[in-house]
């Protein structure tokens, strides 16, 4: 529950600074986890990245603005932190789908975005299997590309880089190179520090590693596992989404912020889907 308390803070936080400069860093303290951990966490919660969230909370008030008050343009662009005409146009139009200027004329379309609120849901019908494991460090060797802060832009590049390591010749030494737990080959989002972000494509082995591939050390801890059967990524989204809004407010544990594990099967073809897991590490929560 203390999860879903603090990112319901975060996001009053946001709200109340949407007309002011919104300090991510902040944020993310008020969330209890690090920068980079919120936006990624707050990616899957709400379906959308942080940035695109406060873009559409912004442009929604000043919709709002435009249409009950006499501001002019700039008035409105200024007030929501933009100081270039332009980029509140594209901003505005990429929201509501009409300029800043037609939205002052009575009977246009706009689109609202209401803030997001949490509470807590009976829901019903819905098994979620898991198991917890504890796991001495990991040690992967694989493929990578850096990523950044920005959720959106990381979301655009690990797709195209899946596709061109599995046409590449290092997937199969990948493949080969599984001879550990989490057997099968595994996509790896790991935070070093926030200059070193990257995302892999590995195996967890013993094996010496091969020219051009990359190796890193994952701490012993503590991983709640998932399984799943369907598309690979409606099922890995869901289970982030589920695991962080469902199992971690009632579990007794807090996300260990450790690097995010998906478990996919090791396959010479290209499967869309089957049996997948994801490894998410956590500890136990203060008190428990």
């Amino acid at each position: 529950m203390e999860w879903l308390k603090n990112l319901s803070n975060a996001i009053d936080y946001i709200e109340s600074n949407l007309a002011a400069e919104i300090s991510y860093d902040e944020a993310a303290k008020i969330a209890c986890c690090s920068t980079y951990y919120f936006q990624r966490m707050f990616s899957y919660v709400a379906g959308i990245s942080l940035s695109e969230y406060i873009r559409r909370r912004r442009m929604t008030q000043a919709a709002f603005q435009l249409q009950t008050t006499d501001s002019k343009v700039l008035e409105v662009a200024l007030k929501y932190g933009y100081t270039s005409p332009t980029s509140f146009n594209r901003a505005f139009q990429s929201v509501h789908g009409i300029s800043p200027i037609s939205a002052k004329a009575q009977g246009s379309v706009l689109n609202a975005y209401p803030p997001i609120r949490f509470s807590v849901k009976i829901m019903g019908g819905n098994v979620m299997p898991y198991r917890v494991e504890e796991k001495e460090a990991m040690h992967i060797v694989g493929m990578r590309i850096p990523l950044t802060l920005n959720m959106e832009e990381n979301q655009k590049n690990v797709p195209p880089f899946w596709e061109m390591t599995l046409k590449s010749s290092k997937f199969p030494e990948i493949c080969n190179l599984s001879n550990k737990s989490p057997q099968g080959v595994l996509g790896i989002t790991a935070c070093q520090s926030l200059d070193e972000i990257y995302y892999y494509i590995a195996a967890a082995t013993d094996k010496p590693v091969p020219k051009d591939m990359f190796e890193y050390e994952i701490p012993a801890a503590t991983w709640v596992i998932f399984e799943s059967d369907g598309y690979f990524k409606e099922s890995i989204q869901s289970i982030f989404r589920r695991f962080l809004t469902e199992w971690l407010p009632f579990s007794g544990y807090v996300y260990a912020e450790l690097p995010d594990i998906e478990v996919y099967p090791i396959s010479e073809a290209r499967p869309q889907a089957g049996h997948s897991e994801v490894w998410i590490a956590v500890k136990k929560e203060k008190g428990n």
